[in-house]
């Protein structure tokens, strides 16, 4: 995979199957072992509308590092988890509220239900991620916050 240069409907592609809710675990497993595709960073990029210093601190990559990492085209396994944990966001987000623009703007605002944090500052640890996941499950089944 670190050989091949994906376009970004490529890796719009890959990040749908990577994080769909019925993608097989050892598939996803297998990927983040072997590295997702770095362009994968740019679909959060622009899915979120972050600059490249938000999208290096959400996924928890230097500035530098991730410069680099698009350079050689693959993450490493640990970025890679981090990188589709927040894309599984992103598309659940997607899904509870039917657009892109309005997923956007409830990642980027704060929440009390996350201590006034935004779904996208909490969502930076694993068990972060959960709980935001957790919330949109909420909103999506109508559960009072």
């Amino acid at each position: 995979m670190a050989d091949t240069v994906m376009s970004l409907t490529d890796a719009e592609s890959f990040a749908q199957n990577a994080t769909a809710p019925d993608a097989s675990p050892m598939e996803t497993i297998a990927l983040i072992r072997e590295g997702v595709p770095s362009e994968v960073l740019t679909h959060i990029k622009t899915a979120l509308d972050l600059t490249d210093a938000e999208l290096a601190r959400v996924v928890r990559i230097p500035k530098r590092t991730l410069t680099r990492r698009k350079k050689d085209g693959v993450l490493r396994p640990d970025e890679s988890e981090r990188a589709l944990r927040l894309l599984r966001l992103v598309r659940h987000a997607e899904a509870v509220f039917g657009a892109t623009e309005e997923a956007r703007a409830w990642m980027h605002t704060p929440n009390m239900a996350l201590g006034d944090e935004s779904p996208l500052q909490f969502a930076d640890t694993e068990p972060g991620a959960r709980r935001v996941d957790q919330l949109l499950g909420q909103i999506e089944h109508g559960v009072s916050l």
